[in-house]
């Protein structure tokens, strides 16, 4: 891998350059592997999650590991600010977090060095050469679990076949996500023998009750949720739900971008339209006039959900792949989404098969399917329906095979 080191030094540098001068000082640290010493003393398993989508979907599987070896402490390291503070925002106490290292060979050793992990679990699609090399190399097992191979994936992977070849045949157990990605993996040269069953995170997420303390003043059949939205689609959204309440006034909309830092470009954009908001993070009261809630916070996505009867998911009307209809469909929400869908392409491909989701393409069909939606019977009917489709997806017997061989290598009480 002597061409990937140099490329891989190159690019690190000019990064570690960016954070210098954007005065993330404490962030550069940390992918140096230079940050907090570790101060637990019993054993640590390092959970890598890349961004929100991974961290959430990985919270389920992270809570089972902890409630079976009660002195196991879990390490998740993430790609983003947004995804670190969503891991912090679980309040935790066996829960660390902290970027991920480069993937240089100083930065691995120093960052293995110090955390001693027993394991790493690497969350769906985020392979590192050097990372895994110097898992090898210090003993260290690799589990890939709800792995997932899209087709530019892997058409760009061919490219680089000894690489690809090399990082798989030191993987422990990977378990695709789906059937697609698992043959795109074999084809890439995983060996048979490291290949596990299909697991899909995403899908064994469990719907947390509503939190009466913090809930909206709103009925649930009136509240539309526009969730984890991405730059393009707010306008579309709120042009949609303008054109719905011309003939279901008491429609509310719970706004909640993908990423917080954008708060105040949204809210610029709420005052240009005279729609009354109230915005989370700034702890306005919602008001009797109040129209728009903008949830501009970590952590609290299951709070929405249970507060929405009709949810559209964001990532869809652009071209960002969509994102998870599961954690919608498991609190009974009507799931409306776009035809960006490629990220959770066998969930949405269920869906459409049980008439369980409806399809937009626009601010009209969006608007359409709001006002459809006004009838709390026909709300209930595709909640249910979309909870009835994804359940076939979600098969534990993948993750208890995963949770044993885990133990095997671990040496942890962690089989189910």
């Amino acid at each position: 891998m002597p061409l990937y080191r140099l490329l891989a030094r190159i690019g690190f540098a000019i990064y570690a350059r960016k954070l210098r001068r954007a005065g993330r000082s404490d962030e550069l640290a940390e992918r140096l592997a230079r940050g907090p010493e570790r101060q637990e003393s019993g054993p640590l398993i390092w959970v890598h999650a890349a961004s929100n989508g991974e961290v959430t979907s990985a919270r389920a599987m992270i809570q089972e590991l902890l409630s079976a070896a009660p002195d196991l402490t879990v390490l998740v390291t993430v790609n983003s600010q947004t995804a670190r503070d969503l891991v912090e925002s679980w309040g935790v106490r066996r829960i660390r977090s902290a970027f991920a290292p480069f993937d240089t060979r100083p930065a691995l050793r120093a960052f293995l060095d110090r955390w001693q992990p027993l394991a790493l679990i690497v969350i769906e699609a985020e392979l590192w050469p050097e990372r895994i090399a110097m898992c090898a190399r210090h003993a260290v097992p690799v589990f890939v679990i709800g792995a997932r191979m899209s087709e530019g994936s892997y058409r760009a992977w061919r490219w680089l076949p000894f690489v690809m070849r090399r990082m798989l045949r030191s993987v422990r157990m990977l378990c695709a996500q789906d059937p697609a990605s698992q043959a795109r993996f074999r084809a890439l040269g995983l060996p048979d023998s490291r290949l596990g069953p299909l697991v899909n995170l995403k899908a064994t997420h469990a719907a947390l009750p509503p939190d009466a303390e913090h809930g909206l003043p709103w009925r649930r059949e009136d509240t539309f949720l526009a969730a984890s939205t991405h730059e393009g689609e707010e306008e579309v959204v709120l042009d949609a739900f303008d054109r719905a309440r011309l003939h279901r006034p008491e429609l509310r909309l719970v706004l909640a971008p993908r990423h917080p830092r954008r708060r105040d470009d949204i809210e610029a954009m709420l005052r240009k339209r005279g729609l009354d908001f109230a915005t989370r993070s700034r702890g306005t009261p919602i008001q009797p006039r109040t129209s728009v809630y903008l949830a501009d916070t970590m952590g609290e996505m299951a709070l929405w959900y249970s507060a929405a009867g009709i949810v559209f998911v964001g990532g869809s009307l652009v071209d960002r792949g969509g994102h998870t209809p599961f954690e919608p469909a498991a609190h009974d929400c009507a799931i409306l989404h776009g035809p960006h869908v490629s990220n959770s392409a066998p969930a949405y491909a269920a869906l459409r098969a049980g008439n369980a989701a409806i399809e937009v393409t626009d601010a009209h069909s969006l608007a359409r399917a709001l006002v459809t939606l006004g009838n709390p019977a026909a709300q209930a009917e595709l909640g249910r329906k979309g909870r009835e489709a994804l359940a076939a997806l979600a098969d534990p017997s993948g993750l208890a095979a995963f949770r044993q061989e885990l133990a095997q290598a671990t040496g942890l009480p962690l089989a189910p």
